[in-house]
């Protein structure tokens, strides 16, 4: 008789536009139908291929259980090409890009990439886990939480308690230049700067195992990865001080800290 298998449940960081990153890290997960991949946001800009990334998660539900969240530049180009907004702002933050991707043309989106736009969701919160590209209010359920918060608020120096639910919450938005995540136990940041020096990051919320790749679709290979599977132990203390320690030896940030935010 054969065995079930078990789901698995990977979220995966900002993209901006980098296509060969998120295939490779596709293929490196190899997801299984009763897999679930949650994206925090913020799949366009920057980067050079925008239409490639919402092309291959659109085809990524045909092979597993996809939770595509919303991002600030999400909301961006909704805004530009579907509300009628001024554009400078968003082709200041990285639009021209996306613009290019389409072929010179907002009015070329097609039609399955206006309706995965559409629908893209604001959050998403599990029996565990909270996903949210940008961050919250420790106090207040998430259905509660404003749009400045969820997408738009970076969580620099000072961060949240944790969420009065206990649950682990996991965010994007805020970037990590050195290119590894930063994991507070309760917190956990995932956008690990794949448009400029750092790696498009996935990480499976049950063992803490991460997959990260480079701009340019390489794997990276570190002898961190070793960590990551004895982290899957499930010591969870044993976790946070290892990360806390690799945080402020190999992946302390440089004094320029990267930004998301829109001038």
């Amino acid at each position: 008789m054969k065995t079930a298998s078990l789901m698995r449940r990977f979220v995966i960081g900002d993209i901006h536009g980098c296509s060969k990153a998120l295939r490779t890290l596709i293929e490196c997960i190899a997801p299984q139908p009763e897999d679930e991949i949650v994206f925090l946001g913020d799949y366009v800009d920057r980067g050079p291929d925008s239409r490639g990334v919402i092309d291959q998660v659109i085809e990524l539900q045909d092979r597993c259980r996809v939770v595509p969240l919303r991002g600030n530049h999400e909301i961006m180009l909704m805004g530009v090409a579907f509300g009628g907004l001024n554009s400078d702002m968003w082709l200041s933050t990285g639009g021209k890009a996306t613009v290019t991707s389409y072929g010179g043309s907002l009015d070329k989106i097609p039609s399955d990439h206006e309706r995965f736009l559409r629908s893209l969701r604001p959050y998403y919160e599990t029996a565990e886990q909270i996903f949210v590209h940008a961050g919250y209010v420790a106090h207040l359920p998430m259905d509660q939480q404003s749009d400045e918060i969820r997408y738009w608020t970076h969580l620099g120096a000072v961060t949240p308690p944790p969420h009065f639910t206990g649950k682990r919450v996991y965010v994007g938005h805020t970037p990590q230049p050195a290119g590894c995540i930063r994991d507070l136990g309760y917190l956990v940041f995932v956008d690990t700067y794949c448009f400029g020096t750092g790696y498009l990051t996935a990480m499976d919320v049950t063992t803490d195992e991460v997959i990260q790749v480079d701009r340019k679709g390489h794997r990276r290979r570190v002898p961190a990865e070793a960590l990551w599977h004895l982290m899957s132990s499930g010591f969870r203390a044993v976790r946070s001080r290892l990360t806390k320690g690799r945080n402020a030896s190999d992946c302390a940030a440089p004094p320029n800290e990267a930004t998301d935010e829109p001038d």
